[in-house]
């Protein structure tokens, strides 16, 4: 078990207000320590600090007293079509902001002792049905070249002798947002179907587990470097499509092609609904973390309590 802390942790958070960052905020506070969120805004009380990657600003004396960073800001990668202009955005803000957090958590002394700098699964791009854990190579694509870049840009932190920790994030299942809130309303009508092939493998991870591993990220000391935060079990988009078709009991019929999902969505239906990754979180496993939801049926079933 990791070692926890008798004192009140300091914990910051930048994307505070996002789906994993709220949620995360809310168990900091229930298990005694303290959120803090880093906001574009000017901060209204002593939970918020004000920054701006864009114009790389920060200020290092309003961060001397934190214990920890966990860093989840960036672009939403599916919010709109991937024109050059888009692609260039989702990877400003992933390497600006943990650029300027690295090099800004770097100059203080002392140091925080852990930043968690957030990663995605695309690191690896489309394998197939190859298994892939934290050792694997990178892929190739923009996804891939992104991912590498932001896990990059977090070096000087590590050169400063912080833990840093880099969650590959998986596809995260919630009722309330992400991927699975997006697919519920259609689902739930009876429009629900496979994409593409459906042989492509999708590697997911809970809400409520992939907060609890970045609690167990925090506390666990022997806890470093790149971690593939998924469950253990990746199943494929058929096999996805058809276990929440049987849990919400309803048919699962209409398909969506591979062309036409190319012709609505361009580049970002190859990346986002096409690839295939069969991502496995050895080092979580190894650290023996304990997944609340390791298999998919039973985790769609707590999610959406039926």
């Amino acid at each position: 078990m990791p070692s926890r802390k008798t004192t009140v942790m300091k914990i910051l958070i930048s994307g505070a207000s996002g789906l994993i960052g709220s949620a995360l905020k809310t168990a900091l506070n229930a298990r005694g320590d303290r959120g803090v969120s880093l906001t574009r805004r000017n901060a209204r009380n002593d939970d918020e600090i004000t920054w701006d990657p864009s114009s790389n600003t920060l200020d290092p004396s309003h961060l001397t007293n934190i214990d920890g960073v966990i860093h989840l800001a960036g672009e939403n990668i599916a919010s709109r079509r991937w024109t050059a202009t888009q692609k260039a955005r989702i990877r400003d803000s992933r390497v600006q902001g943990t650029t300027l957090l690295a090099q800004t958590l770097a100059s203080i002394s002392p140091p925080p002792k852990v930043f968690i700098s957030a990663s995605a699964i695309g690191y690896y791009g489309n394998r197939q049905d190859e298994i892939l854990t934290e050792d694997s190579q990178p892929g190739e694509g923009f996804l891939p070249d992104v991912s590498i870049a932001w896990e990059n840009a977090a070096k000087p932190a590590t050169e400063a002798g912080i833990r840093t920790v880099h969650p590959r994030i998986g596809i995260v299942l919630s009722p309330t947002g992400g991927a699975l809130g997006k697919m519920l309303f259609p689902f739930k009508l009876g429009l629900g179907g496979i994409i593409g092939s459906g042989n492509q493998y999708m590697s997911w991870i809970t809400l409520d587990d992939l907060i609890s591993l970045l609690l167990f990220a925090i506390d666990n000391e022997s806890i470093s470097g790149a971690i593939n935060a998924v469950s253990p079990t990746p199943v494929t988009n058929r096999e996805f499509t058809k276990t929440l078709g049987r849990v919400l009991s309803r048919p699962t019929i209409f398909p969506l092609p591979a062309f036409a999902a190319k012709l609505a969505l361009g580049e970002m239906a190859d990346a986002l609904l096409l690839a295939s990754t069969r991502v496995i979180p050895s080092r979580l496993e190894n650290a023996n973390f304990s997944f609340a939801h390791p298999d998919l049926e039973p985790a769609l079933r707590h999610l959406l309590k039926v």
